[in-house]
């Protein structure tokens, strides 16, 4: 009997080192995001890895930063390639643009012959460059700015529907106030958040032909409509339509603000319809109105396929991390449409007889579009979006108004 445990035991030791040794053995990358604890993308990210690494044999190390951190962190290490992961989040547009001009990203053009059947081309395009349009990222999900509401508080103050035209939201908005109800939440902290509010503003005055020209440095901010979108914004903050304390709070709390009733609105990415969806209350979702019906629609929007994955150049095998960033997309892709933190991208493999209905309203939003513009601080390449990010922080604080802000930006960025 003990000659017996101890070859069982001696048999359990050599299983455990062949099973130690095997996964030394996996193949590892490292990846960067900004899946945090607590951002809405952080359920798919781990799913998605765990079902990558069973399927591919991969080890994937990762690490999850905050949003406006990561920028500072990605774009630092740009400046030293040999610090960069093997594969790394990054939005669409001249941000990862200006990464592929450094020659810092791997080229995917190769990879992508693979996936071309599951990935529309379409959705390639915003991470496509030069003269080739060669692609350089893998979209994830596609999401735009939604204007969130709780029904319940607005039924509290008369109202059975989100507004659609501009003077019924402010109409809306004083009937609010006047029963002691917030109408907006905004986080003053993270600027982006801000720009959730003010783009839709700017677009819904002239139009999304105007505004991708501005933001691809192709027009002029030097514009009077934009003044008075801009003024028409602070008009609203001053009237009492904002939260105060949203000027010193993040993202996260102003959520979950909304979320618990404290505030009526919530105009922020698509990506949070999952959270919103499940929690308790009467959520519906729509689009911010038009403030002039002359050079814009209701069906124009801010957004697109943004949030992807790049490989880096640097990587130790190139060919095994592009392999690695379109599976981990598609998957990515596959577990955040059921959550309801962004639409497809890929195109579904799956049942999606049971996506939640928030998302269902924005993918009918999304699909009736007549016009769609980028987000701004990712359309623009990095030193112009700080300077714009700067100008949008000044107007949310009411430190400039309409004019101060196009005179800024057309004497700075022109």
């Amino acid at each position: 009997m003990k000659k017996f445990v101890a070859l069982l035991l001696a048999a359990m030791m050599l299983l455990g080192m062949a099973s130690a040794f095997a996964e030394a053995e996996k193949p590892t990358l490292t990846l960067w995001c900004i899946a945090t604890e607590s951002d809405a993308n952080r359920p798919a990210y781990e799913k998605a890895i765990a079902s990558v690494e069973e399927s591919l044999g991969v080890k994937i190390e990762w690490e999850a930063f905050e949003n406006q951190s990561y920028k500072t962190k990605i774009k630092a290490a740009m400046a030293d390639p040999s610090t960069l992961p093997d594969i790394f989040f990054t939005w669409a547009g001249a941000f990862c643009g200006d990464f592929a001009a450094q020659g810092n990203v791997f080229c995917l053009n190769d990879a992508y012959q693979a996936y071309k059947d599951e990935l529309p081309e379409v959705m390639m395009q915003n991470a496509s460059y030069g003269e080739n349009k060669d692609h350089y990222a893998v979209p994830l999900t596609m999401n735009i700015v939604a204007l969130f509401a709780n029904m319940d508080l607005l039924a509290q103050a008369g109202w059975d529907k989100i507004p659609e035209t501009y003077d019924d939201l402010i109409k809306c908005c004083d009937d609010l106030v006047a029963a002691g109800i917030i109408p907006f939440g905004c986080a003053g902290s993270e600027t982006w958040c801000v720009t959730e509010y003010l783009e839709p503003m700017i677009l819904k005055t002239i139009g999304y032909e105007s505004l991708n020209k501005i933001f691809a440095g192709e027009g002029t901010w030097n514009d009077e409509a934009i003044a008075k979108a801009v003024d028409t914004f602070q008009e609203m903050i001053i009237k009492g339509y904002f939260d105060p304390d949203g000027l010193a709070l993040g993202n996260d709390q102003v959520k979950a603000n909304f979320i618990a009733g404290k505030t009526a609105f919530y105009q922020n990415g698509s990506w949070n319809c999952g959270e919103i969806n499940d929690a308790e209350g009467n959520f519906k979702v729509a689009m911010f109105p038009v403030l002039d019906a002359e050079k814009a629609t209701y069906a124009q929007v801010i957004g697109g396929p943004s949030d992807s994955l790049a490989v880096a150049a640097t990587a130790k095998d190139t060919e095994l991390a592009a392999k690695v960033a379109f599976e981990l997309g598609k998957e990515i892709c596959h577990y955040g449409y059921l959550a309801g933190s962004g639409l497809p991208a890929w195109t579904p493999y799956y049942d999606t007889a049971d996506v939640k209905p928030l998302v269902s309203e924005v993918a009918a939003m999304v699909a009736a579009a007549d016009g769609m513009v980028l987000f701004g601080d990712t359309a623009m390449s990095a030193d112009p979006a700080n300077i714009y990010l700067d100008y949008v922080s000044k107007v949310y604080g009411c430190e400039i108004d309409g004019a101060g802000f196009i005179e800024g930006l057309s004497s700075q960025l022109q």
